[in-house]
């Protein structure tokens, strides 16, 4: 019998300038009361969670703050969130800002309505209900956090970084508003852009690809190529930033629904284990890991090739695949990504515990090819 494939996302999703005001229209019309905003202490600072909450307020809806996300939020911020949470009685989640503050709001909401502890949700699909509704206001284009269904914590005590793979953590709603986006620095814009290119060539070459994902993935890549750089070097230009919230949210259609691979699951555990940032980890680990995955999926990394701008006619699919990954490198490079783990710390000791790790991690299930152990540490080994 052929297998049934799900396509999954947000009921509703808002892209475009204005898209905050517009979330705010929606908002009221569900009828919510209060609603916690998880976040961080610099989108406090600099005044835009105060404009989220005076949106939330024209929508009738009073708010509680929790800004105590960090860059890669743990286990303690979800119990605190939860906490806050529950004392303010709040009917809603809204989540402001990347990854971060979206991963930790799909903790805090989805224990808000399943009990427990985050850790008990580790894994995919553990949960048996839909978490506390959540509106996902994103001001990066790279994680696509504000519309997928992965979450990932870090367990602090376990130095891992937890992927919770659920389709109850998928946010009601998704705002991507490049007005917001305007004021993130170089070296984030480079990271987030090099994330949403992982998520787009993970899914391209994964085992659960299909022609709906393919196109989604294929499109990401292409507006990336054309709009990361400019991203960078000029963080106020409105068509970039535009483009690349269209790109990273592509990219997340398509992963979401074809899966990752074994970037994400080597990228994960270094963050965990050292506190990197996680987009970096994976534009370093990228090229490698996809020297790899090209021994049995040459022919699909052409096609990446060909996205990025590499003219592929007459080349057979491994004279393309060394194409693409020659141009990852060299977008890397153009944007300011670190060569090598070295330049951010990593210790070769560390490797075998890593790659232990890495091989237990959901996201790597649907790579092209399974490493052994061995390659893994290898892999990382190469990353260097």
């Amino acid at each position: 019998m052929a297998k049934v494939y799900k396509f999954a996302m947000p009921a509703l999703s808002l892209m475009g300038s204005g898209a905050l005001k517009s979330a705010g229209e929606e908002i009221q019309s569900m009828g919510f009361r209060r609603a916690l905003i998880v976040t961080d202490e610099v989108l406090v600072k600099i005044g835009l969670v105060a404009t989220v909450q005076g949106v939330l307020a024209d929508a009738g809806v009073e708010s509680t703050v929790y800004s105590g996300t960090q860059p890669n939020p743990t286990v303690t911020n979800v119990r605190e969130g939860l906490t806050l949470l529950k004392e303010a009685d709040c009917d809603m989640v809204v989540s402001l800002g990347g990854g971060s503050p979206h991963d930790c709001a799909k903790g805090i909401a989805l224990v808000a309505a399943n009990g427990g502890e985050i850790a008990d949700y580790e894994g995919v699909n553990r949960s048996a209900k839909p978490q506390l509704p959540l509106v996902a206001i994103n001001t990066t284009a790279g994680t696509a956090s504000e519309m997928t269904m992965f979450c990932i914590i870090t367990d602090e005590v376990r130095h891992i970084k937890m992927a919770i793979v659920d389709k109850h953590t998928t946010p009601a709603i998704a705002v991507n508003d490049p007005d917001l986006m305007m004021a993130m620095p170089k070296s984030l814009t480079a990271a987030t852009g090099m994330d949403a290119l992982t998520h787009a060539i993970e899914a391209y070459v994964s085992t659960n690809a299909t022609p709906i994902t393919d196109a989604c993935a294929l499109q990401a890549i292409g507006l990336i190529r054309d709009h990361l750089a400019a991203a960078v070097r000029d963080g106020s230009d409105a068509h970039a930033r535009d483009r690349m919230a269209y790109a990273e949210f592509l990219a997340g259609m398509a992963f979401n629904n074809a899966g990752l691979g074994y970037v994400h699951a080597m990228a994960h555990q270094l963050g965990g284990f050292y506190n990197l940032p996680h987009g970096v980890c994976n534009a370093i680990l990228l090229p490698h890991i996809e020297r790899f995955n090209a021994t049995v999926a040459a022919e699909r990394l052409r096609d990446v090739a060909k996205e990025l701008g590499v003219p592929v006619e007459g080349l057979s699919p491994e004279q393309g695949a060394a194409k693409a990954i020659e141009a990852i490198v060299a977008l890397a490079a153009e944007v300011g990504i670190p060569k090598g783990l070295a330049d951010l710390g990593v210790k070769e000791e560390d490797f075998d515990t890593l790659a232990a790790n890495a091989m237990k991690d959901a996201c790597g299930a649907t790579n092209p090819i399974q490493p052994t152990h061995s390659q893994v540490v290898e892999l990382f080994r190469n990353a260097l």
